[in-house]
């Protein structure tokens, strides 16, 4: 299938980069981790950790949403880009204590309803009454959205929900849950920031000219 025209780099594209370490709260929620596979770095770089279909597929097995061997291709590895926007927007709003958009709530709402978690029971010959999933193995996208839009959920409405914040480093892009006073989502955007304040003070007091 022809790759999108959108603009995704495959995080393969940057091997020798140093990506940050999972923000605070995504070992917690797997939401967060979802949202924060789009990474902005410095020098005007942009790792997408979904960005092609290769890369989507790895981080779905990677966090147990798919079994190794998995192909998906660019349609599905869409849907989850897709997602992960709207888990992003709705983060955000709720980081900045913001009504959220209804189109985001439309989606997460939509990949809730795709794969219920209940098994059904059922009747086989073979075992008499048995309980199984509602959807075959076949449909492992529609089971990941599921699961990471009830995760986001479980976030936005738990008692977590009220630590979530934005890193206050630029240029990163990611969320992760406060502790304290916290402003950033790790030592070295914190350093970053540091860095970049003081840089700001000395210049603004060195003459000009």
């Amino acid at each position: 299938m022809v790759e999108s025209a959108d603009y995704h780099e495959d995080v393969d594209d940057y091997a020798g980069t140093d990506l940050l370490p999972p923000a605070p709260g995504a070992e917690q929620y797997v939401a967060l981790a979802f949202a924060n596979t789009a990474i902005a770095v410095p020098g005007g770089q942009f790792v997408d950790q979904v960005g092609t279909p290769d890369s989507a597929t790895r981080w779905l097995v990677e966090h147990g949403f798919a079994p190794p061997g998995t192909g998906l291709r660019e349609m599905c590895a869409a849907q989850i880009r897709s997602l992960r926007e709207q888990v992003r927007v709705l983060l955000a709003s709720r980081s900045c204590a913001e009504p959220p958009p209804q189109s985001a709530l439309n989606a997460i709402n939509d990949a809730l309803s795709k794969a219920p978690t209940a098994a059904l029971l059922r009747w086989d010959p073979a075992q008499g009454l048995c309980r199984t999933a509602p959807h075959p193995i076949t449909q492992i996208v529609e089971h990941a959205l599921a699961a990471l839009a009830a995760n986001a959920a479980d976030l936005l409405t738990g008692p977590d929900a009220d630590r979530l914040a934005a890193c206050g480093s630029a240029p990163c892009t990611r969320f992760f849950l406060r502790n304290g006073r916290r402003q950033w989502c790790s030592v070295r955007c914190g350093d970053r920031a540091r860095a970049a304040r003081a840089y700001a003070r000395r210049t603004q007091h060195e003459p000009v000219g």
